[in-house]
Order: structure tokens, then C-alpha cells, then sequence
């Protein structure tokens, strides 16, 4: 449909509701059309309905997209990256800068609708979208450091060099827990690189896809550039399928589950693409004897609560040493008693809802698990009375040889165990299918540099003293195993996102061979 279709009274008097004024400031409105398709806004798919999880009301509806507007949309983004992989990189990088000073000004807007589609708090919202800005600062100086290397040749008057060139579409398919940071990781980067973007949000976060790609759109336009080099597609498990099966994709980046990121995985590879997968997390923070209980305490409380624990970097499991053991759970649960659960968007909020009704009951169904498992509810384990998604911010103490401790529920539940060698907190942080983050609480330098050494840690994120999230985006973000492997955001991740070509070049008139081969 190219047109608006008229929508129902009662989503158009939830869309004038006070806490939805400010939708109107980012060009949303009661429906909205979900894909960016050729610089043309349209949509022929499902409509569906994007709720607010706090009260599981509507906040607006969307029409997601067909299996042809993704084909159209491929035709044409596959023509704008030709034109885009000729401009020259710092240009592009021109471009990504324009970006982030448009996201700067609606920078509380796109934050406050962070917080309200997907749960997050409001400063967790407006921190997310402060990520992509500065994830644009970035690229904007990494547009001009694209740099290759000068080999020395072991022939005489022979050039060894290497050249970076882009890959041409780079497919991004990102999840509800970060609905926009993800796509900045990926899309700053792969534009200042010179490929075309396709981004599939997810399912759950509609609005956010469409408000981030009015953005970005609208600087393309400004600058007379084709809007099919940023194309995107509200949609379900269909349009991520064709992103994954698309030969005109040469590298996909996917975030979610290891489960769903498995399958992605064998359908790129089926087709020889590349793969950059961010997958599930299981982190775990070791506290030592000689920790800073306070400042211990702190981290795992922002990092187990924040984000209502869906953060793929959430901590999970704390590992402590049994002669703090008491202290420091006697001090987690005085906290946690303290956390103030509710509307996300109330600035003295610290845990908002869990982002959808199948999430609070997976919570309590992992709940049941755990006890069915021998897990001792230290605090919390409920689903909190209300409209919304709520539940309470949990404390476990349970074995670590628990089955339910290797796998991944994505909720506010924290498993304390208590250790007495480092090397066995070691194993024990090591024990997991799951390799993204993981922190540890001492002052001890040989503590410290084994933990981040060959014998340590075997994590993509290896922290000291610090909490298992809110990481910084200068450094590659990833982890290993069932993580997936896949390295995003700062360090050299951009070479992810291009090709590279070892080139040889002879300037001399004759033709010596390599290993001084004679050849007639």
C-alpha cells in the first residue's frame, strides 16, 4: 500500500495520549508504513500493532513488509551500492558525520521512544542512541585510516601491497534488547566502508526502525545521494530468511539467539557468504578476597538489573569467594530490596518491564525450572500484579553444576555461588557453552593477568573490577563459542566489511619467480 490507510479511533486516541506527543517530533504517526524501499516509503505485508510493554497498550500500527517489497527494495539498494563504493572514503565518512548530528538533535526523543517501545529505562534509552552518535564520531576518523599494508617483495622492481575495497550490501538483522545501538555498530561502519545497507529490526520494535530510518534518510536526501543505499524492512522471520539465502549479500550480521543464529549461520554459508554473528550470553563476575565489596556490589546490581536483565551482556552468574560469601549477599539483597520497578519512562525508575508477554512467562517458567533444579530463592522469583511485564529483580543461590546455570534466561535472575581458588572460579566462569563477557573483582596483579591471559578468562570481553556491560565502543565488541565469534563496533571490526586483495605488482621488464622457481 503507498498510501496511509485510516486506522481505528481507538489507536489514534492512544497515539494523542500525553506520553506519545513527542512520537509526532521523530514523524511517526498512529499508522506508520514499514519499509524504505528505493528512497520511497511503502508497505504490502501484515499490519500489526507495536505495544507499549509497560501496559501491553497499542502504541501505533505498522505494515511490515512483503516478500516483493523486499525484492524491490534489493534491486534498487543493489544499484545504490555501485554508485556509493566509488565515493570516495572520506566522503563517506562526511556523510555518517551528518548522521550523528542529526540523530544529536533528536537525541531525548529518540531515547524517550527507546524506552517506551522496547522497556528500557530512560537513561538506558537515550544511552543507547548516544551510542550510535558516537559510534558515527568514530567512523567519521576511520574513513580516512581505511589503510592497507606494503609488503616487501622478494623480487627485484616487485610491489607487494594490499588493498581494502567493500563488499558491496552488508544484510543487518538486529534484536529487540538494543533495537538501534546494534544497527549504529554495523551501519556507521559498513557505509564509511563503502557498502549499501539492508537493516531488518526487529519484529517487536517497529517504530524505532522507522524513526532511525527517516534520519538517516533525510541526510541521504540532503545530499542528493540515493536513498537505497540505506534500505530497511519492518518484518518477520520471512524477510530475515531472504536476507540470510540473498547472494547480493556478501556479509550478514545477525543478533539473537544461538539457537536462530545457528540456522542463519548454515544458510549464509550454504551460499559461501559471511557471517558476523552476535549470539547469547552467559557472563559471570568473580569476586576475590581481596575485592572491594562496595564497588562489587554496585557492578553486579547495574549489571544483573540493568536493562531488566535482557542485555546479551547481562551478568548472569556471580562467583564469590566463600570468605566474603555472606557479606556480599547480605549487601546484594539489602540493594536489590531497594530498586524501584516501574514505568520506564519515570526518571527514578531503575527496572522497567521485561519487553513482551512471552518473556514474563519465560521467566516463570525458569523460575519453576530453577526450583525444580534445587534453586534456593534468595529474593524476588515473582511476576509483579500489573498491566505490564513486570517482575521482580531475583537472587539465586544454586549449584553450578545446575543444568538451568549454562543456559540463558533473559530476565533479571542472578545465580550466586561461592568458590575457593581462583582456579576453580576460572573453570567455573569457563563452564558455559556462552564466551561474550566477563568481569573479576581484585587488586592482585597476578590475579589480574592471568585472568586476562592464556589460563583465563575465554571470553570476547575480559574486565577487571569493572561490570560485565556497558561497554565502551572504541574496542571490537564479541565473544566466542556459542556467542557466535563475531567482533562489532571499534579496534579493526571494520575489516569485517570489506575485502581484501593482496596485489602484486612488477615494474621492472623482466620475470623473476617466487622461491626462485626457473620456469624455461
Amino acid at each position: 500500500m503507498s498510501e496511509l490507510s485510516t486506522t481505528s479511533p481507538a489507536y489514534e486516541m492512544n497515539f494523542e495520549k500525553k506520553n506519545y506527543e513527542f512520537l509526532k517530533e521523530i514523524a511517526l504517526g498512529p499508522r506508520n508504513l514499514g519499509c524504505y524501499v528505493g528512497g520511497v516509503w511503502q508497505g504490502n505485508g501484515p499490519v500489526i500493532s507495536t505495544v507499549n510493554p509497560a501496559d501491553n497498550q497499542t502504541i501505533a500500527e505498522v505494515v511490515e513488509a512483503s516478500i516483493e517489497d523486499y525484492e524491490q527494495g534489493m534491486q534498487a539498494c543493489a544499484q545504490a551500492a555501485k554508485l556509493w563504493m566509488q565515493v570516495p572514503a572520506p566522503k563517506r565518512g562526511e556523510i555518517v558525520r551528518q548522521i550523528g548530528d542529526a540523530l544529536r538533535t533528536k537525541l531525548h526523543h529518540l531515547g524517550r521512544l527507546v524506552s517506551l517501545e522496547m522497556g528500557k529505562i530512560l537513561a538506558e534509552g537515550i544511552g543507547e542512541v548516544q551510542e550510535i552518535i558516537d559510534m558515527c564520531d568514530f567512523c567519521v576518523g576511520l574513513s580516512r585510516q581505511l589503510n592497507g599494508s606494503v609488503i616487501p617483495s622478494e623480487r627485484p622492481n616487485h610491489m607487494m601491497l594490499e588493498m581494502w575495497n567493500p563488499l558491496g550490501i552488508v544484510g543487518v538483522i538486529t534484536a529487540f534488547n538494543f533495537p538501534c545501538a546494534v544497527l549504529g555498530w554495523n551501519a556507521c561502519i559498513a557505509l564509511v566502508c563503502g557498502n549499501a545497507v539492508v537493516w531488518k529490526g526487529a519484529p517487536t520494535t517497529p517504530l524505532i526502525t522507522i524513526a532511525m530510518t527517516k534520519i538517516i534518510s533525510g541526510v541521504l536526501e540532503k545530499n542528493n545521494l540515493p536513498g537505497a543505499i540505506f534500505t530497511a524492512f519492518c518484518g518477520g522471520a520471512e524477510i530475515g530468511q531472504a536476507i540470510a539465502a540473498d547472494t547480493r549479500i556478501p556479509l550478514v550480521s545477525f543478533t539473537g539467539s544461538s539457537k536462530v543464529g545457528l540456522m542463519v549461520q548454515r544458510t549464509v554459508n550454504q551460499r559461501f557468504g559471511k557471517c558476523l554473528l552476535e549470539l547469547s550470553g552467559n557472563n559471570a563476575i568473580i569476586v576475590m578476597d581481596d575485592a572491594d565489596v562496595e564497588l562489587a556490589v554496585r557492578s553486579v546490581l547495574f549489571a544483573a538489573v540493568g536493562t531488566a536483565g535482557q542485555r546479551c551482556t547481562t551478568c548472569r552468574r556471580l562467583f564469590v569467594h566463600e570468605s566474603l560469601y555472606p557479606r556480599v549477599l547480605d549487601r546484594l539483597v539489602g540493594v536489590y530490596k531497594l530498586v524501584k520497578v516501574g514505568n520506564p519512562l519515570d526518571k527514578d525508575t531503575l527496572l522497567g518491564p521485561l519487553h513482551t508477554r512471552v518473556s514474563r512467562e519465560n521467566f516463570v517458567n525458569g523460575i519453576k525450572k530453577i526450583k525444580s533444579q534445587g534453586g534456593k530463592i534468595v529474593t524476588g522469583g515473582n511476576v509483579i500484579e500489573s498491566e505490564g511485564n513486570f517482575v521482580e529483580p531475583t537472587i539465586v543461590e544454586i549449584s553450578p553444576n545446575a543444568e538451568v546455570v549454562k543456559e540463558e534466561l533473559f530476565a533479571p535472575v542472578l545465580y550466586v555461588m561461592k568458590f575457593q581458588t581462583l582456579n576453580e572460579a576460572i573453570e567455573m566462569n569457563n563452564s558455559v557453552p556462552q564466551g561474550l563477557s566477563s568481569s573479576i573483582f581484585t587488586h592482585k596483579p597476578e590475579i589480574i593477568f592471568k585472568w586476562i591471559g592464556p589460563r583465563g578468562s575465554d571470553c570476547g570481553i575480559v574486565n577487571v573490577n569493572i561490570p560485565t556491560n556497558g561497554a565502551e565502543i572504541g574496542g571490537a565488541f564479541g565473544g566466542e563459542k556459542a556467542t557466535g565469534g563475531g567482533r562489532e563496533a571499534g579496534s579493526d571490526s571494520w575489516k569485517q566489511y570489506m575485502r581484501r586483495s593482496t596485489c602484486t605488482i612488477n615494474y621492472g621488464s623482466e620475470l623473476p619467480l617466487a622461491q626462485g622457481i626457473n620456469f624455461g
